[in-house]
């Protein structure tokens, strides 16, 4: 779902009912040369590319994309259970990533007066508080 032009409060409670049903929610505007931009994205998976030389601790999840099609079969042109395909293909080591986005609610309600939240007002833009 993406919210545009929308008050506060809609905006919100588009929000936790995107939330409770595991649909992912963006919203923003733009005023003249200020704007935001919120996305909920849940319980979000992704794959991260990992450069080439820092292969060091690279666990048992890591595997060359180029080594999958669609469904997460094997290509028969792959090694055999190794970490690279063969040599006609180029690595391309992936790592597997899982990260949990906050709800808009969470991310307005931010009590500015405790010690962490002084620590994180420092990288916080000054646009954020537009939307108070």
């Amino acid at each position: 779902v993406c919210l545009t032009g929308c008050s506060r409060d809609v905006m919100v409670k588009i929000d936790q009912i995107c939330h409770k049903n595991s649909v992912k929610f963006f919203t923003g505007d733009v005023f003249g040369y200020h704007g935001y931009m919120f996305a909920d994205l849940g319980e979000h998976e992704f794959v991260e590319f990992i450069p080439i030389g820092s292969f060091a601790g690279v666990g048992a999840g890591v595997e060359s994309v180029l080594c999958r099609e669609k469904g997460g079969m094997r290509r028969p042109e792959c090694c055999g259970g190794g970490l690279f395909c063969a040599p006609s293909h180029p690595p391309t080591p992936l790592s597997r990533q899982r990260v949990g986005f906050c709800q808009l609610k969470e991310a307005l309600d931010v009590d500015w007066s405790g010690e962490k939240a002084k620590a994180a007002l420092k990288r916080t833009a000054p646009d954020y508080f537009l939307l108070q």
